[in-house]
């Protein structure tokens, strides 16, 4: 753990405040019916424990996110998962209740809501509107350009 006063994680109040801002977070999710569906426990708890532990980390706080569970590697662990436009938008919603809770300085709460747009954005891994993509017929915009010679 890094005790020095001057990191971001002490400088917001340490691991009480990534708590809270964890907590209301998931208080959102909880009720979301995109975001919901992409957390593989029924319980919330486990990824709620996961982000705390990520962002004190990132934050200048305990290290537990990668003695647990090393590197972060955000795009792999989110790889499995639709995130498209619609599930950041979403999940920036429900994060920025949850910063807004906070109360935080005018330049704490910039810094980390910068932050977290940023990752945000990092984690669209598909513009497909959900799933794999609904199935759809053959439009003309969707046939090749340049079809096989029917006389070859």
């Amino acid at each position: 753990m890094n005790d020095d006063a001057e990191t971001f994680y002490a400088q917001v109040g340490g691991h009480e405040t990534f708590v809270r801002l964890v907590d209301a977070f998931y208080r959102g999710v909880a009720a979301d019916d995109v975001l919901k569906p992409m957390y593989p426990e029924d319980d919330l708890g486990p990824a709620a424990e996961r982000l705390t532990l990520f962002l004190e980390q990132y934050w200048g706080g305990p290290t537990t996110y990668s003695e647990r569970r090393g590197r972060p590697r955000l795009r792999m662990r989110h790889m499995p998962f639709h995130v498209n436009p619609d599930a950041r938008d979403r999940w920036l919603t429900h994060m920025r209740r949850a910063v807004d809770e906070l109360e935080l300085s005018p330049l704490h709460e910039a810094t980390l809501w910068d932050y977290l747009q940023r990752a945000a954005h990092a984690m669209v891994n598909t513009f497909e509107p959900s799933g794999i993509g609904p199935e759809r017929t053959p439009t003309a915009s969707s046939l090749p350009l340049h079809p096989s010679d029917p006389t070859s």
